[in-house]
């Protein structure tokens, strides 16, 4: 007889963000790596905006992802899709040239593009809707805490062995959680540690009209409906940060700010320390709106979204200070508001769209973010050695306050029943 373990959900949302640490430690295994890939390879600047484009521009596949989890359940689909990444990224120690890091930078979005969904997924099965923004919170500290560790923990690889060993590291890893991912986790339909009465508070706490119907999730349903494009616009216009801050910060730090390998280990993390603190502080805000202060929970979101929005502003003058450190300080800032934000937006597929559409959901305004990433990556590399980075600081800064608007005008709260309904 299994015994219940109290409060299990929990414990499945942390599976889930050890799950995500990973995916985000090996995606940016390169980033780290990368002044010294560049020069051991002769790479130039341009081509390695190519590279960080191939992964940019396969992880857009998120939608097949999510139509993938939501098809064959998420305990097979992300399993299968944490053996594939895990392998590709070890393989990145075999490249000798752009050209093979370019393909394999493809393969490794196409098969990482499955953390976002999957963790969606678990937050709309796991979690009642008043819980959810903090669930997403929890997760979403993976992609932070993976960015965090890759700094030190590459450039030790590459310190005491070499670049190569550093893939081999971080994709070796996956496998580890992989073990652990196929031995404990099961939905809650399956899961017998469950309790009676943790199962009721999850199904009391979950909105009516977002129960599935059991059909397959459709695709063109979806893109006719305001809301996904209200939510998916702003990941669009927000998610260019967290591209900078993973694939464009030690470039910068190296180039600009003069920093060497080991201050780089010292200091490319904080960003990303910075940022976990924003996984909570999204849901946080989320839910005193609600309870404090009376407020809907689409208009919490909102609000949570705009604090972040308006943080953002900081990133604005990186370009302007002359100490480093007060730089590092403000991408500090800038990796806390971003995190704030995109976890607001993007738990809001849970809030928006029915149960066997979420991943689905998740994945599509995935791709519309990583659109938004690519896009900014290929004008960073052909404009920034001639313009600096200064010009796209701003623009970050100014795409989030543009994508409060969005928000704010475009999504609708389902749960309302009528235009005269309380905030």
């Amino acid at each position: 007889m299994t015994v219940a373990i109290k409060g299990i959900r929990w414990w499945m949302i942390t599976l889930l963000m050890l799950g995500a640490i990973i995916n985000y430690l090996t995606r940016s295994t390169l980033s780290v790596a990368a002044p010294t890939i560049l020069k051991g390879l002769a790479i130039t600047t341009k081509q390695y905006s190519w590279i960080v484009g191939a992964f940019q521009g396969a992880i857009m596949l998120q939608p097949f992802c999510g139509y993938v989890l939501d098809t064959i359940g998420l305990k097979l689909g992300f399993g299968l899709f944490a053996l594939a990444w895990s392998l590709i990224s070890m393989s990145h120690g075999l490249a000798h040239n752009w050209t093979a890091l370019f393909w394999l930078r493809g393969l490794l979005g196409l098969a990482e593009g499955s953390a976002n969904p999957a963790g969606m997924k678990a937050t709309s099965e796991w979690f009642p809707s008043h819980e959810r923004g903090l669930a997403g919170g929890v997760f979403n500290i993976g992609a932070s805490v993976g960015s965090m560790l890759a700094p030190p923990l590459v450039a030790w690889a590459i310190l005491t062995y070499n670049w190569q060993s550093a893939f081999v590291l971080t994709g070796s890893l996956g496998l580890i959680w992989l073990v652990f991912w196929v031995a404990f986790y099961q939905s809650p339909n399956k899961q017998r540690a469950l309790s009676d009465a943790e199962r009721e508070y999850i199904r009391a706490g979950q909105e009516r009209h977002l129960e599935g119907d059991g059909t397959r999730p459709s695709v063109p349903r979806i893109i006719r409906q305001r809301n996904f494009w209200g939510i998916a616009l702003p990941r669009f216009l927000a998610d260019p940060t967290w591209g900078t801050l993973t694939f464009w910060l030690p470039l910068y730090l190296t180039t600009v700010r003069h920093f060497d390998l080991k201050q780089i280990a010292l200091f490319a993390w904080l960003p990303f320390l910075a940022a976990d603190l924003g996984c909570l502080t999204g849901g946080t805000i989320s839910i005193a709106l609600q309870k404090r202060f009376g407020v809907r929970l689409i208009n919490a979101r909102r609000g949570a979204f705009t604090v972040g929005a308006c943080l953002m502003i900081g990133v604005a003058f990186v370009g302007f200070v002359n100490s480093p450190y007060v730089a590092i300080a403000l991408l500090s800032l800038a990796g806390f508001a971003h995190q704030t934000l995109s976890v607001t937006v993007i738990t809001m597929s849970s809030d928006l769209f029915r149960r066997n559409e979420v991943a689905t959901v998740a994945g599509m305004a995935g791709t519309c973010g990583n659109a938004g990433v690519l896009l900014f990556s290929l004008l960073m590399g052909t404009l920034v050695t001639t313009v600096g980075y200064t010009p796209f600081f701003i623009g970050l800064a100014a795409l989030d306050l543009v994508g409060a608007v969005i928000l704010w005008t475009v999504v609708r709260d389902p749960a309302m029943t009528s235009s005269a309904a309380p905030l």
